[in-house]
């Protein structure tokens, strides 16, 4: 089930948010999440009797545990799919719709935190992209390569080489294990192509310190 299309001008002005560090969700994406805590289990249900969106945001240090201090900018997901565990967990996905800035944060009526959201440094987020063609494949396929044989990760090469450019690199930056910052400078990269540049810049200084952790498999 895909997201409806909109317009910026009708996306919600408060959001619930789930900040989670090192999660990152960028427009088009998608990014399974598993919702234990009661919090956010009731923010899930009323997401779902309501306007289907959660924005996904991560704390930047600072605050207390139980409400860390934010980011300014997140991303705005719509629930996609659901399952409920027998547990009483649910099972959920979010596809990426569009960034959002806070703008202020509601005073605490909910168990979970809620945001005003604005999305006018946004505008092109709910549009399909339009720079793949500047995006430069060669290089960002040959330092996956090399990132990929430091490791000792299997890749379906063949599905990396057909995948469009977007798909390619909200995929790459969603998955890579990069820090915090890292994946907050992939979130607020303007374009397509600057997301490109420096999710390939990451790639390149991970296989000069070393990479991650062996074996595995890129899907």
């Amino acid at each position: 089930m895909e997201p409806k299309r909109r317009s910026r001008f009708d996306l919600p002005e408060i959001v619930p948010v789930f900040p989670l560090a090192g999660a990152l969700l960028l427009p088009r994406g998608r990014m399974p999440l598993n919702i234990f805590e009661p919090r956010y289990l009731a923010m899930v249900d009323q997401a779902l009797r309501t306007t289907r969106v959660i924005g996904m945001i991560q704390p930047c240090g600072g605050g207390d545990a139980s409400r860390p201090n934010l980011f300014p900018i997140g991303c705005l997901g719509r629930l996609t799919s659901w399952s409920e565990t027998g547990d009483g967990r649910l099972m959920i996905t979010l596809t990426g719709m569009s960034r959002f800035q806070i703008e202020s944060e509601l005073d605490g009526a909910t168990p979970y935190r809620e945001v005003r959201a604005g999305y006018k440094r946004f505008p092109h987020d709910l549009e399909d992209c339009g720079d793949e063609a500047a995006v430069d494949r060669e290089r960002l396929a040959a330092s996956l390569k090399c990132y990929l044989n430091q490791n000792q990760i299997e890749a379906d090469w063949r599905s990396i080489e057909r995948a469009p450019a977007e798909v390619l690199i909200n995929s790459l930056a969603m998955i890579c294990p990069f820090d915090v910052a890292e994946k907050q400078g992939l979130l607020e990269a303007p374009t397509l192509c600057e997301r490109a540049r420096m999710l390939t810049a990451l790639i390149e200084m991970a296989t000069a310190k070393g990479g991650a952790e062996p074996g595995g498999t890129l899907q």
